[in-house]
């Protein structure tokens, strides 16, 4: 899993963050015949208060999916890429619907700096703007 961090910015840009000891755990699910080519994952929201949000909404979190690379606009998009096609498969959207969700609903940037020659680039979508 990684490195336990109390604290950290957003784009971990010094080498380190606030180390800590950690206990996670962690729920994967098999998605058969899908490649992915980088991290996605069910994230929680940070920080409730910075989004309006209903508190429905906030509890369903973020769907997250990354590009990770050494060119940071071929990393965006790979996590876009990623994001498109979670939106079709997973909420049925056309390919259309699924880009404009992108651009209206998505936030892309920089997570991660540190690790030289590779970036990693994440794009986050709100899961709660779906009907379930």
């Amino acid at each position: 899993v990684g490195d336990g961090h109390m604290a950290q910015g957003d784009g971990e840009i010094c080498v380190t963050a606030i180390e800590t000891l950690m206990g996670v755990t962690c729920r994967f699910k098999v998605i058969k015949n899908t490649i992915i080519e980088s991290p996605q994952a069910i994230v929680p929201l940070a920080n409730p208060t910075d989004f309006g949000l209903t508190p429905e909404m906030r509890a369903k979190g973020f769907y997250q999916t990354t590009g990770v690379g050494p060119d940071l606009m071929s990393d965006a998009k790979q996590a876009v890429r990623a994001m498109i096609e979670w939106l079709v498969r997973d909420q049925g959207l056309s390919l259309h619907e699924a880009y404009a969700i992108c651009s209206v609903a998505g936030d892309l940037k920089i997570s991660e700096i540190v690790d030289v020659p590779n970036w990693v680039v994440s794009m986050t979508v709100p899961r709660g703007i779906f009907v379930s």
